[in-house]
This record gives structure tokens, C-alpha cells and sequence, in this order.
């Protein structure tokens, strides 16, 4: 039975989040469709623009994500304090970005003189879209809701779009991440739709890899912060070489007709996040099927399920395929 979003996501504990989403009726909606002979990519291309879109928008980063044929791959770190800081006015005209809002917001917008009511009213709605664009929920709604009606008018069709609602499982900590960033950026080699992370359309990897030729980091991904924390404090705690190093090593691996091991670099990372390199490429091939609930050490999955008053013990057995004992 599907548990409520507010049982699955916990900004107390952390901040990072894995969702994917699913197509409905036939296979590869957003692909190669085999029954009709018609090719479908350029939703993935419409998918990819919506996404970085809503970057611009939320006070949601996005760490990592895979545009597939049919299904989506995100890991989103939500920035509360971001939303906190933004002042009335921003809010607004973040939300305005995607919706019309009220008269009031309007008014507001345009810079007119509010009655005492209606500024009563303004600081209860700058409330509410404040708290919904720091939102995982509202994010994908923007996110799928768009790409649905898309679709649809271009089928000539109604109906359902995705299956349902998006899945959602909470990173509890360093090595969560960098495990899952890593399954989602290989999503295509494991399909074998590319055969490198550079060939990997709408993937994070590849706008990561071709900003690095530049001598930089995309503007809207979350960037890579290394050992700088005290000077960026928001970013992933990883170099951004040493992580893209471990991609392609891991990817070599993947592939068949390659041959491939994890340098000396890449398992001194795995060293530090105290990851057995047996355990790795379990962990980026198989982690959708390993890990069906919050994602951590044993310490940190404890933490996370008394303060959601959830039962560990169904996710603690997944705990020994990411950590070294």
C-alpha cells in the first residue's frame, strides 16, 4: 500500500532524495515504439528542458538524473534555507514562473497598493508557495504534469501519462549519495543505450563532462564542492574528477565488451566512505532492486526511522550491501 509523502521525506534528517518515474500504457513511450515504427526521443529532450527549467524555479538542486525511454531517474537535494531567505517578492515571482497565482499575488506583482485584507491574505499564500517550492511533491507534479499534457496532445489522445505516483527514498548519508548518483549517471550504459558517460543523452554525467571541458561546472546542477565546504557550504562532498574518474572506471566495468578496474583513485574514495569495492558494482547496478525504502548505515536509517516513527527493522537488512562491516 502506498505510504504518504510525508512518511518518506524528512529535511530534519537529510536533504537528499532519489525519485523516479514511470511511463504508462506500452513500453518506451519515450523511445522506440515497436508497435506504431515511430521514434519518441524528443520527450526525453522535453523531459531534460523541464527539469532544469524548474532548477531556476524550486529551491530543489538536482545532484544527478537519467532521462530513460521510459522511466526517469532524479537525486534532488532540497535547499529549506534557501526558500527561508527568499523575500516576498521573490516568492511570488518564482511562482509566477509557473503559475498565474491570485488576483492579490498580482496585484502584488505589479507593485499595487494592497488593502489591509488583502495583505492578510498575501502573507498566508507567500506562505504556502514558499513551503511548496522547496517541495519534492510539487517539484515532480511541475515536472510530469507538463510532460503528460505534452504527450498527450501529440497522441491525440487522455489519459494517464506516468504510473502513477513518483517513488521517493531518502539518502541518509555520503555514501547513500555518491551510490546512487552513480546508478542513476550509468543508467544508460546498463541499458546499453550509450557506450561511454559522454555518449549519454539527457543524463547529468553528460552535462557535468562537457562543462568540465570548459573548465567548469554546469550553472544548474549542484556543483561538486570537494573539500571546499567552509567556502561553498552547499554542494556534494566529492571532487568532481575523483567522482567522474569513478564513473568511468565503474562504466568500463559495466560494459561487456570492455575491460576495466577501479584505479587506485577511485578505491581510495571508496575507502573513505567506508564502501567495499565487492560490494560497488552490486550497489550501481542493482540499487533500484537493493534499496526499496531509506538508503544509509544502520546509525543513520535508526535515526531517520524513529523520527518518522517508521519500523527499521524492513530496511535495515539492505544496510550491509553499502557499508563494510
Amino acid at each position: 500500500m502506498p505510504r504518504p509523502r510525508r512518511s518518506q521525506v524528512s529535511v530534519e534528517d537529510t536533504p537528499m532524495y532519489h525519485c523516479c518515474s514511470r511511463v504508462v500504457r506500452r513500453a518506451f513511450l519515450c523511445g522506440d515504439d515497436k508497435f506504431s515504427g515511430k521514434n519518441y526521443d524528443h520527450r526525453r529532450a522535453w523531459v531534460e528542458a523541464q527539469l532544469l527549467k524548474l532548477v531556476e524555479v524550486f529551491a530543489i538542486d538536482v545532484a544527478a538524473y537519467a532521462v530513460m525511454s521510459n522511466h526517469l531517474h532524479l537525486v534532488l537535494s532540497i535547499d529549506i534555507y534557501q526558500a527561508n531567505r527568499w523575500s516576498d517578492v521573490e516568492v511570488i515571482s518564482h511562482w509566477h514562473q509557473l503559475f498565474k497565482g491570485t488576483d492579490i499575488t498580482q496585484k502584488f506583482a505589479q507593485g499595487e497598493t494592497l488593502e489591509d485584507y488583502e495583505q492578510l491574505q498575501l502573507s498566508h499564500t507567500v506562505a504556502l508557495y514558499r513551503s511548496r517550492l522547496s517541495d519534492i511533491s510539487w517539484f515532480m507534479r511541475c515536472l510530469n504534469e507538463p510532460i503528460a499534457r505534452q504527450a498527450n496532445q501529440e497522441d491525440n489522445c487522455t489519459g494517464r501519462f506516468w504510473e502513477g505516483r513518483f517513488k521517493s527514498q531518502a539518502l541518509l548519508d555520503e555514501a547513500a549519495v555518491l551510490a546512487c548518483m552513480a546508478y542513476v549517471d550509468l543508467n544508460p550504459i546498463r541499458a546499453k543505450m550509450a557506450s561511454t558517460p559522454e555518449q549519454s543523452d539527457h543524463t547529468s554525467i553528460q552535462l557535468r563532462i562537457r562543462a568540465t571541458l570548459k573548465g567548469e561546472q554546469p550553472s544548474n546542477l549542484l556543483p561538486f564542492i570537494g573539500n571546499e565546504r567552509k567556502h561553498q557550504p552547499k554542494g556534494i562532498a566529492f571532487s568532481l574528477q575523483d567522482y567522474l574518474e569513478l564513473i568511468d572506471d565503474t562504466g568500463r566495468i559495466i560494459r561487456n565488451d570492455k575491460r576495466g578496474a577501479i584505479s587506485a583513485n577511485s578505491a581510495k574514495l571508496l575507502t573513505r566512505l567506508n564502501i567495499p569495492q565487492d560490494n560497488w558494482l552490486k550497489l550501481t547496478t542493482e540499487f533500484g532492486k537493493l534499496f526499496h525504502g531509506p538508503v544509509g548505515t544502520l546509525q543513520e536509517l535508526t535515526r531517520f526511522c524513529e523520527h518518522l516513527e517508521k519500523r527499521r527493522r524492513h530496511f535495515a537488512s539492505c544496510c550491509q550491501h553499502l557499508k563494510a562491516s
